[in-house]
């Protein structure tokens, strides 16, 4: 087991009876936010996540996703990129437009015509990645591939990859020692 995996187990795993945000019900619960927004956390998820994204080949110049959850495991990879570059910058989709100022969907460091990693911190269903995906390619951006913390091998790499996007992850349910 990775240290990933221990401090993932330690702080983020609950157990009992949980309504996901995809609908479906759990025994478990992932919050991940207590890891990806840990110190320690953050360190390894962005080292890892940098591994991941240059052993898969995708060439982008940021990471990002839908908020909240996709925000620390961006940024944590964001950072990391630039110790051993090319560095990669960070952004993050709005569940809403804003209503003033810009009025922008994707805020931070996203351009039309950019070739983007879409992160998540748990992949349930898809439905979050395949969100923060429709904003990219709507403003012009393409989408190199997805990269999330945990999936909970629940039918969401599946749907992603049949929607023709290649997904990698850092762990998954089974490798954790969960089952719904």
């Amino acid at each position: 087991m990775t240290r990933l995996e221990e401090l993932l187990l330690s702080r983020s795993v609950r157990h009992g009876d949980f309504l996901l945000a995809s609908g479906q019900r759990s025994s478990y619960y992932i919050d991940c936010r207590l890891t990806t927004m840990s110190a320690e956390g953050m360190v390894l998820i962005g080292r890892a996540g940098v591994r991941a994204i240059r052993e898969a080949g995708w060439r982008a110049t940021a990471v990002g996703g839908l908020t909240l959850g996709a925000d620390p495991v961006a940024y944590a990879i964001a950072a990391a990129s630039f110790a051993d570059g090319p560095a990669m910058d960070a952004f993050t989709v709005r569940k809403e437009p804003k209503q003033h100022g810009t009025q922008r969907l994707i805020e931070g460091n996203f351009a039309p015509g950019a070739a983007v990693v879409v992160v998540e911190d748990v992949i349930t269903s898809g439905g979050s990645a395949l969100k923060a995906i429709e904003a990219v390619t709507a403003e012009g951006g393409s989408v190199a591939g997805v990269l999330a913390v945990v999936d909970r091998e629940q039918g969401g790499r599946e749907r992603l990859k049949a929607a023709g996007f290649p997904v990698r992850t850092l762990t998954t349910a089974s490798a954790l020692g969960l089952q719904s």
